[in-house]
């Protein structure tokens, strides 16, 4: 199986948070739309640099990490961000890879936003098909 990339959108959760409470406007939320290797190894959402300074994301811990070239060391995870795919979303932390040439879609988001990679088609799809999932509000 070859190399599967999806499209998603990743926000800061805590301008969303400020524009729910009126304390920003909506358009003011920092998020961006990014192509991302979708990596069923990495545990988590894998983040580079510059998308965390776009995100206006601060370090809030660190973790122990192995790269996919054995390389261990100690990473720092920032504050929560949405990740976006279609109509489902998940809120987690990222580790912060600043070397990595490209963002990581990893295990945890894929299993919380009920996600697969369809090996024939090699796409990113919903696990029981793409069905709508309604917000409650």
């Amino acid at each position: 199986m070859g190399l599967v990339h999806a499209e998603i959108t990743i926000k800061n959760v805590k301008d969303k948070i400020r524009a729910e409470e009126g304390l920003i406007p909506e358009k003011e939320i920092r998020q961006i739309s990014t192509r991302a290797l979708v990596d069923s190894g990495a545990w988590t959402m894998v983040i580079n640099e510059a998308t965390r300074e776009r995100l206006g994301l601060e370090m809030t811990k660190s973790a122990q990490g192995t790269l996919a070239d054995g390389t261990q060391q100690e990473y720092k995870l920032s504050e929560p961000i949405e990740i976006c795919w279609k109509d489902r979303s998940v809120i987690c932390e990222a580790v912060v890879v600043p070397s990595a040439d490209e963002n990581l879609l990893g295990a945890i988001p894929l299993e919380a936003m009920d996600l697969t990679i369809n090996p024939r088609t090699q796409e990113l799809a919903g696990t029981h098909g793409d069905q709508i999932i309604h917000s409650v509000k």
